[in-house]
């Protein structure tokens, strides 16, 4: 079954732009009709509840459209592809989860330091990593650094 934009926008939740913009990131997919107006297979609703579900739990819309690129483009999934994909995705956030247990384990010293002591912040030099960079180096951890580091 096919719909219109508008309909899959109004049973979706989102606004017709939504949709556009998804499209251009290549995480959902149309086609046009004889009168050149988009249509969607059915499916596509599934589809954008995964997005959205997606984006709640803080995935970048790169990291879902890299997860969707090997789903069906024009109908529903089978439900081992579905598990594939939260499984990547379960991974993914099981490594941000323990990034900012890090990152909330080691806060309390940021609030006596105010990084004035810079050499001895546990989260800009922990174990005074920077050290080799030389004293007058100035850079923030990247959030992948700080469970490799802390």
């Amino acid at each position: 079954m096919e719909m219109t934009v508008g309909e899959v926008a109004k049973r979706a939740g989102v606004k017709v732009s939504t949709l556009h913009f998804y499209e251009q990131k290549g995480l959902i997919y149309s086609w046009r009709n004889q009168g050149n107006q988009r249509r969607y297979h059915r499916s596509i609703l599934r589809r954008i509840a995964v997005i959205k579900a997606a984006q709640i739990v803080g995935l970048s819309l790169e990291e879902i459209a890299d997860s969707l690129s090997v789903l069906p483009k024009h109908h529903a999934p089978t439900r081992e592809q579905w598990t594939q994909m939260a499984s990547k995705w379960q991974a993914m956030l099981e490594h941000r989860i323990a990034q900012l247990n890090a990152l909330q384990n080691n806060l309390g010293n940021c609030i006596g330091c105010g990084c004035l002591s810079l050499e001895d912040c546990a989260l800009y030099n922990p174990q005074d990593i920077r050290a080799k960079d030389g004293a007058d180096k100035t850079r923030l951890l990247q959030p992948e650094e700080w469970t490799q580091k802390i």
